[in-house]
């Protein structure tokens, strides 16, 4: 059987297969749905207000013919990049799939659907609640990532790592507790599918769709066969209120940063954290 043929049928394969499961296993969120899993982040990982950890994963390609240097990462390999979104129980929410590897985490999420839906208010996202207990101005949901993205009053990333006082190492704490459920969930997602371990030698829409079919497999084992934490421990890793903290995206990320560390330091928020 000629290589044509064997990467038509791939391709025929998986798109099958994204096409099949994708509304059952990778729907978006219903507003219930959101308040579920931030549920979730509140009790496994004691972060409220939470409605989704967010990564992305370089998956090695074989280099394009003509492509230059637009697939080679920082890690000094070609790659396109599976951005997700993922919940305590190492599904993914939502997913970007295929930007170059040489794009920085956080211009493909600006440019990724769930960067757009979020800014503009898209995905059904509750409304902006106190924190559990607190008698302070609501906070809005949000999503944690790393040092890669930009803060927003959408995104929490970690306070800078020099001059931490205590408060702050304190929210970087929490909130790695928190985002280590997405770097888990690709762990638990490479190690399943042996494919993801070597570059792929296909060219990058094909790349692209065989990614596709792989994450909703990944969500269909991790929704219906698995339990909560199998293979994770492999991997460890508007009112006065509101006005305050919604307004300039900048201004408004640091202003909920700071409410949410605040919080993470009082008596009902605060959990021992390591130094």
């Amino acid at each position: 059987m000629g290589t044509s043929t064997i990467a038509g049928v791939v391709r025929a394969t998986c798109s099958a297969i994204w096409l099949s499961l994708k509304s059952s296993v990778l729907p978006q969120p219903t507003r219930q749905q959101w308040l579920d899993i931030a549920q979730g982040f509140l009790e496994r990982a004691q972060f409220p207000n939470c409605i989704g950890a967010l990564d992305g994963k370089h998956i090695r390609v074989k280099k394009p013919p003509n492509s230059g240097s637009q697939y080679y990462n920082y890690k000094q390999f070609f790659s396109v990049v599976l951005l997700a979104l993922a919940d305590t129980n190492y599904r993914f929410i939502i997913v970007d799939i295929g930007s170059y590897g040489s794009t920085a985490d956080a211009r493909i999420f600006r440019a990724s659907r769930v960067g757009r839906w979020l800014q503009s208010e898209q995905l059904d996202v509750p409304q902006p609640a106190s924190l559990p207990g607190s008698n302070g101005p609501p906070a809005p949901y949000v999503v944690v990532g790393d040092e890669g993205f930009a803060l927003s009053s959408h995104l929490m990333r970690p306070f800078p790592r020099r001059g931490l006082d205590g408060k702050r190492r304190n929210f970087n704490y929490r909130l790695s507790r928190a985002r280590r459920f997405v770097e888990c969930a690709f762990g638990i997602f490479s190690n399943k599918w042996r494919v993801f371990q070597s570059a792929i030698q296909l060219a990058p829409q094909n790349v692209n769709v065989v990614i596709k079919a792989c994450v909703v497999l990944h969500n269909y084992i991790r929704t219906y066969e698995a339990t909560p934490d199998e293979d994770a421990q492999v991997y460890n890793p508007p009112s006065v209120g509101e006005a305050v903290l919604l307004g300039r995206t900048g201004y408004a990320g640091l202003r909920v940063r700071e409410l949410f560390a605040e919080f993470f330091i009082s008596p009902i928020g605060l959990i021992p954290f390591h130094q």
